[in-house]
């Protein structure tokens, strides 16, 4: 339980990220992929299709990392690419010869509808949503929709659902076992509410560690770089503090020198191939006299530890830590996390 000192407010947000199970079994249960899939994988193996990208904005943009990793190692040629910088920068790329994969929360937002506009059936939209009746959804070629149910502010339902059904597209596209993939999916999603089953533990032992936070920093290597990118973004949006995202790696090329004992630093650990350079990373940052969080499957119990899943499911868990964080904070702050003061839950303006 949370101390005396600091009272966690338990709004709606809160509500939604404990409903991330019950949303991530029910977009498993619902989960349909569209036969065009089998036909675009053919397609692509052909060379009639000669790129993929990815686009998406915000959270959505973010969950899309994993699968530009896989869908490079399958052999596929793949960009990822903000959808404002698509329509205005790369409109070239909007051809027969491209498939583009869309993630859109809301399936409405003001770069998505520009999207549409801009491309005129020319390349073939696999949209991933959370909204059937959207915009989106009703121009996509092919349509993969989560069942994340409304959500108040903060992506968390979302993110982590539109993770689950970009694994499976990427499954489809690689020719992966669907009941594989949907066996690995399936126990994620039991990880996630094993560690959601600990909140307020996970959130007082948090509370004890932020201290005088002011420059917050999160690190991760390859898929672990959708959790660091998504994390800096609800840590600015729940708790409206300063976070950034980036590589270990170019966190030497200059950030270093910002170290102190105001420094917080979430480490990822991520894949093995790079486990051992995050953790001199961690290490150099506490030398420096900064705080840091080390996440990973092998972390010492408490809240910056991840039940076990494997390695292309972990990103569902990596947020989760972020998450409570954003709890943690608000508490030590005497707010109320993800209630927005300033912007809508769908971006309209571009």
């Amino acid at each position: 339980m949370a101390t005396s000192a600091y009272r966690i407010v338990e709004g709606q947000y809160l509500r939604d990220i404990l409903a991330q199970p019950r949303a991530l079994a029910t977009t498993l249960e619902k989960l349909a992929l569209p036969e065009d899939l089998a036909f675009f994988a053919e397609r692509l193996r052909e060379g009639k299709i000669r790129r993929i990208l990815l686009t998406g904005m915000g959270a959505s943009f973010h969950a899309l990392y994993p699968l530009f990793l896989r869908l490079n190692t399958c052999g596929f040629s793949t960009l990822a690419i903000e959808t404002s910088e698509l329509i205005y920068s790369l409109q070239h790329w909007l051809e027969p010869t491209t498939l583009i994969v869309v993630a859109s929360q809301s399936g409405q937002s003001a770069e998505v509808v520009r999207l549409i506009e801009e491309n005129r059936s020319r390349a073939a939209i696999v949209a991933v949503t959370n909204a059937a009746d959207s915009l989106l959804a009703r121009h996509a070629t092919a349509l993969i929709l989560t069942s994340a149910g409304e959500e108040f502010s903060v992506s968390c339902k979302t993110y982590v659902t539109a993770l689950m059904a970009l694994h499976a597209l990427g499954g489809a596209l690689c020719g992966a076992d669907p009941g594989q993939t949907r066996e690995e999916l399936a126990r994620a999603a039991i990880a996630v509410s094993s560690y959601l089953d600990g909140w307020k533990q996970h959130v007082d032992a948090m509370i004890k560690q932020v201290g005088r936070v002011r420059r917050m920093f999160l690190l991760g290597r390859g898929s672990s770089l959708a959790a660091a990118g998504a994390g800096a973004l609800i840590l600015k949006e729940s708790v409206r503090l300063h976070a950034e995202a980036m590589s270990g790696a170019a966190f030497r090329h200059g950030p270093l020198e910002l170290v102190d004992d105001h420094t917080f630093a979430l480490v990822f650990a991520g894949a093995e191939v790079t486990r051992g350079l995050q953790a001199k990373l961690r290490d150099e940052i506490r030398h420096a006299g900064g705080t840091t969080a080390w996440i990973d499957e092998d972390a010492a119990p408490g809240p910056w530890n991840l039940p076990l899943t494997t390695p292309d499911t972990r990103p569902l868990l990596e947020i989760l830590p972020v998450q409570m964080m954003t709890l943690a904070l608000a508490a030590e702050s005497g707010m109320e996390a993800g209630r927005f003061a300033r912007i809508p839950k769908i971006t309209t303006t571009e």
